[in-house]
């Protein structure tokens, strides 16, 4: 049993950027941890309700894709970039609250168009680097539908996939997980959409030969 550990920015982009690994994780036998690390506002603005509300939606993106725990670190939305130790300090007490050695840890990609996720990316490097006692036997990069894919075509911050995954036996999970979170679910052809969601994995999955793969950018591994 590999332990595995997903960094998620919001609450949904551990769906969009990984929701089939994750379920496919968990069907192996490996035990999942989800860390959410900022909160919700809506137009700028936080209401605690709301907050809460979409917490109980994560919940159910939990209960669908399986996997068994979830932490929240309630980091304010929209202000991650601001001080980046702020980021640092939170993710290294929740892994340490984990308190198991990580086999395998997945973070946002660090050149998105949502200053949040270059946060959370930059503060995963620090958190994950190699003479860290957080350090993961492997440690991958995802991309998020919606975000990643609105960059420029900027060579520095390019999405370069070099792992795929099979999710065949997973994609009505991780769609079904992302019907929970209905404030951030779009009608197509908008990437968070049901079909925006199938036709990302479609795309993946024939770059390599499958009908549907998830893509990552592997960051580094370490072999003994």
């Amino acid at each position: 049993m590999s332990s595995v550990v997903v960094i998620a920015p919001h609450m949904d982009d551990e769906v969009l950027g990984c929701g089939g690994v994750i379920a496919k994780h968990v069907s192996e036998g490996d035990h999942v941890s989800v860390i959410i690390v900022a909160n919700r506002a809506y137009n700028h603005i936080y209401d605690e309700a709301v907050i809460e509300r979409e917490k109980s939606k994560t919940r159910r993106a939990q209960e669908v894709l399986g996997f068994q725990k979830l932490m929240f670190l309630n980091l304010p939305d929209e202000q991650l970039d601001d001080k980046l130790i702020d980021v640092v300090v939170p993710i290294e007490a929740a892994l340490h609250e984990l308190g198991v050695p990580i086999d395998v840890a997945y973070t946002c990609h660090g050149y998105d168009s949502h200053q949040d996720h270059k946060a959370v990316f930059e503060a995963s490097l620090i958190v994950f680097r190699p003479i860290s006692k957080y350090k993961a036997a492997r440690f991958y990069s995802y991309e998020v539908p919606s975000a990643t894919d609105q960059i420029p075509p900027l060579v520095h911050r390019t999405f370069l996939a070099n792992r795929y995954v099979d999710i065949g036996p997973f994609i009505d999970k991780k769609i079904e997980a992302m019907a929970a979170y209905e404030e951030e679910s779009r009608v197509f052809p908008h990437p968070r959409s049901p079909e925006g969601l199938m036709v990302y994995a479609q795309k993946r999955g024939v770059e390599v030969g499958y009908h549907h793969a998830e893509a990552f950018f592997l960051l580094r591994e370490i072999v003994d």
